[in-house]
This record gives C-alpha cells, sequence and structure tokens, in this order.
C-alpha cells in the first residue's frame, strides 16, 4: 500500500531526543526523525541537549531542576517547534517548568518555550494535521495511556493514528487508564507500590494478548517491560514512533 500521508515540505523542528532515548531507547530517537523526516519536516538536533528536568522536579528540588530548565533555554532556541517523543517530558516542558518559574526572572521566556514544546503524536495530528497515517503493519497492539498524557490531546492522537494503518489492531484490555506504576522517582521511593501496580498493568494487558505494547511514554514501557521479563513474562513493546516508522517500511 501506498502512504498517502501528507507533507509537511520545509516546515523546520528541533528534537528533544531525552535522556531514556540516550540512555535505553536510541532507536525512538532514530524512529522519531525517519517519521518527521517522512512527512516533509527537517530536523535539527542540537546536541548539547540534556535533561527535561522532571527528576528534581517532581522530587521537590525546584533549584536544581531550574538550573536543568536554563540550559533547555540555550539549547531550544529561536520560535521553531520542540518535538518530544515523551509525553512526560514534554509535559515537563510545557506545564511543569512555567509552574515552577511563575515567580522567576525567565518566567516570560520559559512560557515562550512551553508553546513551542509538542510531544511527537500530538503535533503529527493537531500541528501538522496528519490524520490518516497509511502504511501497513499486520499487529494487534495494547495502547497504554501513561498518566502525564492525561489531559492532552496525545492519547487521541496516538490511537487515530494507530487506527489508520491497515492489518492493525487495537485490543481492549481491563482497567486501560490505569497508571503502569512507574510514576518516575515514585518507582525509587515506593519501590513495592509500584511493582504491584505494574504487574496488575501487566496482567490485564496479557490477557487480551497483544503482539505489542504501545505508548508515548518510553518510561512506561520500560517499567513494564523489566518486570514482564524479571517474571517469565515476557512482552514486546514499541513507542508509538517505532510503529509509524514500521508502518512506513511494510507500505
Amino acid at each position: 500500500m501506498t502512504s498517502t500521508t501528507p507533507r509537511a515540505t520545509g516546515r523546520h523542528v528541533q528534537l528533544m531526543a531525552t535522556c531514556l532515548c540516550d540512555a535505553f531507547f536510541d532507536d525512538v530517537a532514530i524512529a522519531t526523525v525517519e517519521v518527521l523526516e517522512h512527512l516533509g519536516c527537517t530536523v535539527e538536533f542540537p546536541e548539547n541537549q540534556t535533561c527535561c528536568g522532571q527528576p528534581a522536579f517532581n522530587s521537590g528540588d525546584w533549584p536544581a531542576s531550574r538550573r536543568v530548565i536554563r540550559h533547555a533555554l540555550e539549547t531550544f532556541p529561536g520560535e521553531v517547534p520542540v518535538i518530544v517523543p515523551s509525553g512526560s517530558c514534554a509535559a515537563m516542558l510545557f506545564h511543569g517548568a512555567p509552574m515552577e518559574f511563575a515567580d522567576q526572572p525567565e518566567s516570560a521566556r520559559v512560557g515562550a518555550l512551553a508553546t513551542r514544546v509538542w510531544e511527537l503524536s500530538d503535533f503529527v495530528v493537531n500541528s501538522l494535521g496528519v490524520t490518516s497515517w497509511g502504511g501497513r503493519l499486520d499487529a494487534r497492539v495494547a495502547f497504554h495511556r501513561s498518566c502525564h498524557t492525561r489531559g492532552t490531546c496525545t492519547g487521541p492522537a496516538v490511537l487515530e493514528l494507530l487506527r489508520s494503518i491497515e492489518g492493525l489492531e487495537v485490543l481492549p484490555f481491563g482497567e486501560a487508564e490505569q497508571c503502569c506504576g512507574f510514576g518516575g522517582t515514585f518507582s525509587v521511593a515506593f519501590p513495592h507500590v509500584s511493582s504491584s501496580m505494574g504487574r496488575l498493568k501487566l496482567d490485564h494487558i496479557l490477557e487480551a494478548k497483544p503482539d505489542y505494547v504501545v505508548s508515548a511514554d518510553m518510561s512506561c514501557l520500560m517499567h513494564l517491560g523489566g518486570l514482564a521479563e524479571k517474571e517469565g513474562r515476557p512482552v514486546q513493546y514499541r513507542h508509538i514512533a517505532q510503529i509509524l516508522r514500521d508502518a512506513i517500511r511494510h507500505s
């Protein structure tokens, strides 16, 4: 099948790959670039980028988090969109950062950056206007909606893209809206509660017998995949960028 995906020729974007891409999910960063370039975007990758500041923010260390955000202000200058293949990191930049800088001299600059930050799927659907992806991927998937994407357009955008891919079936499963238990530093502070929540989520997902667990957040995939492997219940998982990229390759 030939993809009829609309183009955004000449659109210039910056990519924030996130710490998880850097440490564990390098293919997600590669897939994100392939997806954006497929849509006609020119992708810039600022090499001195670091973190979104969320670990310190969630731990209550706002001074440390602000130092990270100040670095991001210098790393992602200008007015072009900043694309983040992580609902969690994107939410930190467009929601958490303005909150912690509300009484700081850089408040306006942080606010301006926040308006340019997009989670990948949200950008594809709601900025570029791509609602039908095309391509083909014969697979049954369970979509996990991460907590940080609640109240954003990411979840509906992911589902719209998944359902438009020929051969792909999105499976329902029990308690689909429940947290996976990761919660960033929550999993470190409360490991037993975190693991119990993750096992419950896995129980419901595996009952549906998906080929892949799909999410817009690598942290959730890492948590669920790690638990599954540790307990001898391996499950394959894919970031939405990898699903979109693979559908292009099989079109």
